[in-house]
């Protein structure tokens, strides 16, 4: 039960990464606060939880809005008492094509749900932990933020990603002391939602571009956030944990 007891955020919590993520660290004994703009889904994922004998409870509301980090950290004072961890997890992709072409507003919503929401949700998160002299927080980034090479389209997400991995460097090396550990988990291609899963087409494109010839579950890469927030990982702090299948050995 490698989070036996520990309260912990997920946002992105309503699909994907994030609610296998929620199964996951509920089934390990974790109590969680899980986040996303999709209400329904999140209740829906709430009871499933609590009726397999986990313990959670949710909040609907948006990355982008500084309020909503604090809420999130608010409702597991509330119903819990403390905040042991969170996996930072909410993310975009944004619109593909050439840099040229790429419209302002897309670079803004790219920017400020993969970005500036890192930077709400640490302002929100550090106090607690700093307080409490613990704590374990892990955000998604992505190879595409550490080793790009070269791929189309991508210009936004990859800006983001990469400013993502280097915030967590920074503000790592500044609370290490504190007790608190802060790790970036840098995916490679995965099958959600937002990850094309209902694209057979896609899917086999992108399978052929990692060197394992196959993209991630939603799980695995769950299993690996599981690690960075489990004291299991203890001695591991600004690391970029890269989870990709061998897509950055192929890049370099």
């Amino acid at each position: 039960m490698e989070l036996d007891g520990k309260i912990i955020i997920i946002s992105g919590a309503s699909s994907g990464i994030g609610a296998a993520a929620a199964r996951l660290f509920a089934a390990r004994g974790a109590k969680l606060v899980l986040g996303a703009r999709r209400a329904q889904n999140l209740a829906a994922l709430v009871s499933e939880i609590n009726e397999r004998g986990g313990t959670a409870v949710s909040l609907a509301g948006d990355v982008r809005d500084e309020t909503y980090a604090q809420a999130l950290v608010d409702r597991a004072l509330d119903a819990f008492g403390r905040l042991d961890g969170a996996f930072n997890n909410a993310g975009v992709v944004g619109e593909m094509g050439a840099f040229s072409e790429m419209s302002a507003a897309n670079w803004e919503v790219v920017i400020s749900t993969n970005l500036t929401s890192a930077f709400f949700a640490l302002k929100a998160q550090l106090p607690v932990m700093k307080a409490q002299g613990s704590g374990s927080i892990v955000f998604t980034s992505s190879f595409v933020g550490y080793s790009n090479g070269g791929l189309p389209g991508m210009g936004a997400y990859a800006a983001s990603k990469a400013g993502l991995i280097g915030l967590v460097q920074s503000v790592a090396a500044d609370y290490a002391a504190d007790g608190i550990r802060i790790n970036s988990l840098l995916p490679g291609g995965t099958i959600t939602p937002a990850g094309g899963e209902n694209n057979p087409d896609f899917l086999d494109y992108i399978s052929g571009l990692h060197p394992m010839k196959r993209m991630a579950a939603a799980k695995e890469i769950a299993q690996a956030a599981l690690f960075l927030l489990s004291d299991q990982s203890s001695f591991m702090t600004g690391s970029p944990m890269i989870v990709d299948g061998g897509m950055s050995v192929r890049l370099l």
